[in-house]
Parts: C-alpha cells; structure tokens; sequence
C-alpha cells in the first residue's frame, strides 16, 4: 500500500509535497519521466526517511499505455497528487504558439489528469488533487493555451468528484511560485518576481512548500470535495 503517490514528484512543489509526507510518516511514490531526476530526487528524499517509505516509479501521464502500467504494478493508495506539467513552448501569443506545443499541454495537464483517474479508480481510496494556476482565473495575453487547460481542471474535478465519490476530488491553484518550470518560460525571472511581488497583497513570491502545505490540508480535510483551493498570495485581487 502506497500513502500518497506524487505525479510530477521528481521537483518543484511535488518534491516538496514529497518531503513534507515524508516527514508525516507517510509511505510515497514519486512518478516522473526523466530517470535522472527521479533517482536525485530518491536519493535527496531516503536522507529524510530512509529508503523504505519512498519508491519512484517512471511514467508520462500523457500517455495512456504508461498511466494504465502505473496503475497496474499498484496495490492500493490513500492519496493521489498530480503535479506533472510541461510548459515549454506555449507562452507566448496565440499566433506564435506551435499547434504541438498547445496539443502537449493539453495532453499532460487535462487529459493527463483524466486517464490518472480513470484508471486509478478502484485503486484509491482517499482523494485525488490536480494542480491548476493562477493564468486559468488571470490570463495576461501571453498564455492562453495553458489558461484553458488549467481552468479546464475545475470541471473535471467537479465531474470526477461526483463520479468516484466517496473518493474526492479538488485541485489546488497556485500562483506565481519560484520552480523549475519557469526555467521554461524564456523570461528575466528575477524582473517579473520582483514586479508581481511588489502588487500582491502577500508581497512575495511563493515558495513550494507554501503548496505542499495546500495539497497536505486538502488530503487531510475529509469533508473538501469538488473545490478549487486557490493558494496565490491573493494574486486573484489585483
């Protein structure tokens, strides 16, 4: 049996949800598809709780063969939390975006999130939380294609939530949080932190473990079902 298993898991807010289960108690699987990056992430992770209560498994949850693997080589999980997400290429307008690049962040971040339900029904037991963003409830003119498949994962977490009840559903909805994935965005990070910052009501940035402690509350919390939790400084005001 498998406590929480942690899709996107190998970095950024999933690795953080990683230790801070970890220091919970709980056993984790990891699942990722780069090998590299899940073994640092074993190796950085069994320092915490020993190699014991993490197990890293390999799989693009874009892929429905992969996603029906995963689920098959599994016993029984408590929680599952995607993360997974690939945002290379799909900033930018809509007329400079390559058809391919919008088709993958489809793939990954809704239909990704669709075949993980499917085929962990029956498996899980406790709930499931996608992770949605800040553009699907504030797009800027340059992220359009990534807007809508995150605000896309409200209505699914809605359906599923009805649907594999009592087994719940929710996503969570961060906002500018410093990860990897901005290394993908071809951006002066620094410049565009230091501006949002300035406007947010929290007046930072957000740091993965401000997630992990979101995804943790809403694994804990047995009456949360069907709701998007927007954890974003109060990025949705300004």
């Amino acid at each position: 049996m498998t406590d929480a298993m942690i899709i996107g898991g190998s970095s950024g807010m999933g690795l953080a949800l990683a230790r801070t289960l970890l220091a919970e108690g709980m056993t984790v699987t990891i699942v990722g598809r780069a090998a590299q990056r899940l073994d640092a992430a074993r190796s950085e992770l069994a320092q915490i709780a020993g190699p014991d209560r993490i197990r890293t498994a390999s799989a693009d949850i874009a892929r429905e063969d992969d996603v029906a693997a995963l689920f098959a080589s599994t016993g029984q999980i408590d929680h599952i939390v995607v993360t997974a997400a690939d945002a290379t290429g799909v900033y930018g307008p809509t007329s400079t975006v390559a058809t391919a690049a919008a088709r993958s962040i489809v793939e990954t971040k809704l239909l990704g999130a669709w075949l993980v339900a499917k085929h962990a029904a029956g498996r899980v037991t406790g709930s499931i939380t996608y992770t949605s963003g800040i553009n699907a409830y504030r797009p800027n003119g340059a992220n359009s294609i990534i807007a809508a498949a995150n605000g896309a994962l409200a209505s699914l977490a809605y359906g599923l939530a009805i649907e594999l009840a009592p087994v719940r559903v929710n996503v969570v909805s961060p906002g500018w949080v410093d990860t990897p994935i901005w290394d993908q965005v071809g951006m002066n990070k620094t410049a565009a932190f230091t501006d949002v910052a300035q406007r947010l009501p929290a007046r930072r940035i957000g740091t993965p473990d401000d997630i992990a402690q979101a995804f943790l509350a809403v694994m804990r919390n047995g009456y949360i079902s069907g709701t998007v939790l927007h954890v974003d400084g109060g990025h949705r005001l300004i």
